[in-house]
């Protein structure tokens, strides 16, 4: 067991101190917590302000044009001439401005309305190009409104006509009393999308590199060196454990700096009382999701994260220090046996896409519990939230099968890695890996 420990500090320090695990560790949650801070913060404060004139002679609108957008306005100017609109338009004192002609009927279903307008369209002057996202709210406003004074022509009642157009809350609740919002089902699933995205490059990542490490030590015969002291398992095992213990490292650090950022980050760009950046819908939305966000049980989530980060990656590990004890060309012989390894993984990548959308499903379940997938397709249930999204008792299956299989196929490899780590000049088959995993000692 000293032998392990002392083969896996070495693993750990040798990547440690390197400066490029500090540039990974470190620099990069900071490059990405400042990018989406600022996609943030220009999002809700840095939006533009347009302005659109009105001339509504013929009264269309009832002067009345409410924006869904709190950076749109418009102004009716319905006694203004052109020339004064394209000044006022020129100078930048409005954004854009449009005309409806005056008709001999107001009435919004007159034959003439209907071919001036209706027919016709309505042309929007504008100085400045603006983006798509503004097109489609100015247009969704304007027929919005005309929709609404279409309907008040036909309905002359007009408490019946507010009865019809009023909305009805529609809330889903749980059976154990918990509300499930749709903003925090929303939260949930990006929560689980991102956990399970993680542990899928974990997976990928530092089980390559172990593989990688094993190659290394194998072709360079480091190996026949280090086994003359040690056991090829006590080798593997250290190589394993000491690999692992530097993503375990990084993802701590990766949470504190997380906790971080969103205490120094939060109160700048979301001040508490009347905020001026809080004033329009979409700083509003962005607010309750924050709110919604300190709602999700992360202190269930990041445990459990880090129990199926550490099961995920021993078994694949082991299963990856199998295949690069096998080469004896380098990484071209790695290549023929890396597919069978990673393809359960994209599998359950692909799995736990399914089961953010439908975390109770059959094909979930089975993901969550096949030892193979579980790591990545599991964590996406549990942001759902415990009992809702995932049983205690089919957490608790998951876990006994995954590490049940770590143990099976750290014994397998450990097999393989025996005989294939002294193997020179000959790529095994298949039935020269059974016979090396099921001989006797």
């Amino acid at each position: 067991m000293n032998k392990i420990i002392l083969i896996s500090k070495r693993e750990f320090l040798s990547r440690v101190q390197k400066r490029t695990f500090l540039l990974v560790t470190i620099g990069l949650p900071i490059l990405i917590g400042a990018i989406y801070a600022a996609s943030i913060y220009f999002s809700v404060s840095g939006a533009s302000t347009i302005k659109i004139a009105v001339a509504d002679s013929a009264n269309i609108f009832r002067n009345s044009l409410p924006s869904s957008n709190g950076n749109i306005s418009f102004i009716f100017e319905n006694n203004t001439s052109i020339d004064t609109l394209t000044s006022q338009l020129q100078s930048g004192r409005l954004s854009g401005y449009f005309i409806i002609p005056p008709a001999d009927n107001a009435d919004i279903l007159s034959d003439s309305i209907r071919a001036d307008v209706l027919n016709k369209g309505i042309n929007i002057v504008m100085q400045k190009k603006i983006g798509i996202i503004d097109r489609e709210k100015i247009k969704s406003d304007i027929q919005t409104r005309l929709q609404q004074v279409k309907i008040s022509a036909l309905i002359t009642d007009t408490a019946v006509l507010a009865q019809a157009q009023r909305a009805i809350k529609i809330s889903f609740i749980n059976t154990n009393d918990n509300s499930d919002s749709e903003m925090k089902s929303n939260i949930s699933a990006i929560v689980g999308y991102v956990c399970g995205i993680l542990i899928y490059f974990i997976l990928l990542l530092y089980g390559a590199s172990v593989m990688r490490g094993v190659m290394e030590e194998k072709t360079s015969r480091i190996a026949e060196i280090i086994v003359s002291s040690v056991k090829p398992f006590q080798l593997m095992m250290g190589k394993i454990l000491g690999i692992g213990a530097v993503g375990l490292l990084q993802f701590l650090i990766w949470i504190v700096l997380t906790v971080g950022l969103r205490m120094i980050l939060m109160p700048v760009l979301f001040p508490s009382g009347g905020s001026p950046m809080l004033a329009n819908t979409d700083a509003a939305q962005v607010q309750e999701a924050l709110n919604t966000l300190n709602t999700i049980p992360f202190g269930l989530i990041i445990p459990v994260f880090i129990v199926y980060f550490l099961g995920g990656y021993l078994l694949y590990a082991s299963l990856f220090a199998a295949i690069g004890c096998t080469v004896s060309d380098g990484q071209q012989d790695a290549q023929g046996l890396t597919p069978i390894v990673t393809l359960p993984i994209i599998f359950g990548f692909i799995i736990m896409i399914k089961a953010v959308s439908d975390p109770t499903g059959s094909l979930s379940v089975f993901g969550s519990l096949f030892p193979l997938t579980s790591p990545i397709v599991m964590i996406a249930r549990v942001a759902q939230g415990v009992p809702d999204g995932v049983s205690v008792f089919q957490l608790v299956l998951s876990l006994v099968i995954l590490f049940a299989t770590f143990l099976f196929t750290t014994w397998f490899a450990g097999k393989i890695y025996r005989t294939g780590i002294l193997m020179y000049g000959k790529k095994p088959t298949w039935k020269e890996l059974m016979k090396w995993a099921f001989r006797k000692n």
